[in-house]
């Protein structure tokens, strides 16, 4: 039995063509410039975001009587703008039964924020008392 003729081998280059020699290298400019622009984005949000506008922490509550809550908190804002700052009261059954909406700084406030105390009427007797937080023009999400 004799072998079956050997044919040549595909000149691969001949059917698909030869490669680009410039196109790995377009491909790996794509890739730095395309990481450069994202990295430089994910460093824009996390700055953005790890330093807000204002931010806020509650510092104390209290029930005066059955229709009255005294609420304390500390205000940080950054720069010269004008925060709103939200609190509300809740109920033995977590119902919302007060709200108090307040600027800061007022007429009479520090520019930086500082310490706030206020008191506001509620519905029935308050339980509790949670800081919703603080927002400014450029900062919509409460902190």
């Amino acid at each position: 039995m004799t072998a079956p003729p050997r044919t040549a081998a595909p000149d691969l280059a001949s059917r698909y063509g030869r490669p680009r020699p410039w196109a790995s290298r377009v491909l790996v400019a794509v890739c730095v410039v395309g990481g450069l622009v994202g990295g430089s984005w994910l460093v824009y949000l996390a700055w953005f975001h790890g330093t807000p506008s204002v931010s806020s922490q509650l510092v104390s509550w209290e029930v005066v009587d059955d229709d009255t809550v005294r609420v304390t908190f500390d205000v940080d804002l950054d720069g010269d703008e004008v925060a709103t700052c939200r609190a509300r009261a809740l109920s033995a059954d977590h119902n919302a039964v007060g709200d108090l909406v307040v600027r800061v700084p007022t007429d009479a406030g520090d520019a930086d924020g500082g310490v706030v105390e206020e008191e506001f009427r509620t519905l029935r007797r308050a339980t509790s008392v949670e800081l919703v937080g603080c927002t400014t023009d450029s900062q919509q999400r409460p902190s």
